[in-house]
């Protein structure tokens, strides 16, 4: 039902900042709750931040909280992902994801969304 696009990935050291954008077509995309995940290599896809269909509310992971923010744009069909004080840990590919539906128990499970963008590559050195 909507098809998502991750950009903004890159390069960058250690205490810098990203900025990573996803654009979603389709008529519908203040229908859903939009996430952002991560997933290194060897590693389990991992949640990293969430908002809710209006913006309202927002959830982070533990590991980003205070340094990354979650925003959206419903005007524009935008999920946005600002990232400072970067780790080398946070390294990884960066995924967005859209539901149409969850339990706010459920919120960080990759399981419980069904679109997904093609990921942007972020690397963060030291």
């Amino acid at each position: 039902q909507v098809q998502l696009v991750e950009s903004g990935g890159g390069l960058v050291q250690a205490g810098g900042s990203l900025r990573l954008s996803c654009a979603a077509s389709g008529r519908t995309f203040s229908n859903y709750i939009m996430a952002w995940f991560r997933q290194a290599p060897g590693k389990e896809r991992e949640f990293v931040a969430a908002i809710a269909r209006r913006g309202g509310n927002t959830w982070y992971a533990d590991a980003v909280k205070g340094r990354f923010t979650i925003s959206r744009d419903n005007a524009k069909n935008t999920l946005d992902l600002q990232m400072n004080s970067l780790k080398p840990e946070d390294t990884a590919v960066y995924y967005c994801a859209a539901c149409s539906g969850v339990i706010l128990s459920a919120l960080t499970l990759a399981s419980q969304y069904g679109y997904w963008g093609q990921g942007t590559q972020v690397t963060v050195s030291s």
